[in-house]
């Protein structure tokens, strides 16, 4: 099966930016976190994936088919979900979806009434009285409604609440239980993708920093604590230290690597615990000490 997303070579220029090169991909079944912080070029690289930017160089493809904006094959296997969900404000939600729905040759009118009523929405309301929330609801609801196999998520649960969010989370893991289907979700807040997410990619001023299995990350990132009299200790995969008195707390992302240089030098005592995926990725977009990349 072909890749869902494979971005070959892309790179995305303005003034005083640039965004690439992005090499990567995304297979079905996966649900990738693509995480940043603001203005680090996500949104961007959204609007290049959905056909709304052209980039100067390189390409992107959904399932094997480049995505120009004058084909609309691809289109039809994509839903999107934004930070900003724009309709008709004087129009219902109902009619906004009935007016969607033309332009998919798959959307299931019981899907949506389905999604509709899970979610509590008044379909019959205009969507200029929505609150934050139900707006995001609808967005979903449109986005899921013609049963996409890529679903592409920018910061869609930006400043909603956690009962709402969690609503969220539970519709995505139905939506991956099909391992035809995939998620790209770009967000700043990790921890809205902790448990979601299969991989992670980072990316910080245009450029990926890393993109690896989440598993990974947390099996070998860990904070480690001993106690040692030689303070000039060179351990490898460092990322950050703190020594008070004879008293040690590393962090480090070789947990093994580490280790077993300090039991070489005989330290005992050791302890040691996992970091959490904000944790990692705070130390990753930072750079840390010598922090990997790509």
């Amino acid at each position: 099966m072909e890749d869902a997303i494979q971005f070959e070579k892309m790179i995305k220029e303005f003034s005083g930016f640039k965004l690439g090169p992005l090499n990567f991909t995304l297979e079905p079944g996966k649900v990738l976190g693509y995480i940043g912080p603001n203005g680090s070029g996500k949104t961007t690289t959204m609007q290049c994936l959905t056909g709304l930017l052209r980039p100067e160089s390189g390409y992107v493809k959904i399932f094997g088919e480049v995505n120009d904006p004058n084909e609309t094959g691809w289109k039809s296997k994509i839903g999107y979900v934004g930070d900003k969900h724009v309709f008709y404000e004087n129009w219902s939600c109902a009619r906004n979806l009935k007016f969607v729905s033309q332009f998919y040759p798959s959307w299931s009118d019981k899907r949506a009434e389905d999604l509709i009523k899970r979610f509590d929405l008044d379909a019959n309301k205009e969507v200029a009285k929505l609150s934050k929330g139900n707006r995001a609801k609808l967005s979903l609801i449109q986005a899921l409604a013609h049963d996409p196999q890529l679903l592409i998520l920018d910061e869609p649960m930006d400043g909603l609440d956690p009962v709402i969010r969690s609503e969220f989370t539970n519709v995505l893991f139905e939506v991956i239980e099909n391992e035809e289907r995939a998620i790209f979700y770009s967000t700043h807040i990790t921890s809205e993708i902790g448990r979601l997410c299969d991989e992670l990619a980072f990316l910080d001023n245009g450029s990926l920093k890393l993109k690896t299995e989440k598993e990974t990350l947390l099996e070998k990132w860990r904070t480690i604590s001993f106690q040692s009299t030689n303070h000039d200790l060179k351990l490898p995969g460092v990322v950050e230290q703190k020594v008070s008195g004879n008293e040690f707390i590393i962090k480090t992302q070789d947990f093994e690597s580490t280790l077993t240089a300090l039991r070489e030098l005989s330290i005992s005592d050791i302890t040691e615990t996992r970091l959490s995926i904000e944790d990692i990725a705070i130390h990753i977009l930072k750079g840390g000490r010598n922090v990997e990349s790509l």
